[in-house]
């Protein structure tokens, strides 16, 4: 049986899987964050709702990129797991 990263690297040799893949890297950097603050924070995601002041589907459709997240749900998202919201730029 091929494990998913077996698959994954075979994906990435298609130069146009590789291009649609690296274009999600800042996507799949975000949702991993979200759920790298949540862990840490040592909160389920109905906890997280509630801290926010919305619903247990809101925050899972944060971390599995569905949909674009405001600056103000991030911000609260990052409140809510003791953190505080802090993007940053990096050179080209």
């Amino acid at each position: 049986m091929n494990s998913l990263k077996g698959l994954k690297q075979r994906a990435l040799q298609n130069p146009e899987v590789k291009k649609e893949y690296d274009a999600l890297e800042d996507e799949f950097a975000l949702i991993s964050k979200l759920l790298e603050m949540r862990k840490a924070a040592g909160l389920t995601q109905d906890q997280v709702a509630l801290k926010m002041g919305t619903k247990k589907s809101n925050v899972s459709r944060l971390e599995t990129g569905k949909g674009n997240p405001t600056v103000a749900s991030l911000k609260k998202y990052a409140k809510a797991c003791g953190f505080v919201y802090a993007p940053e730029f990096h050179p080209v």
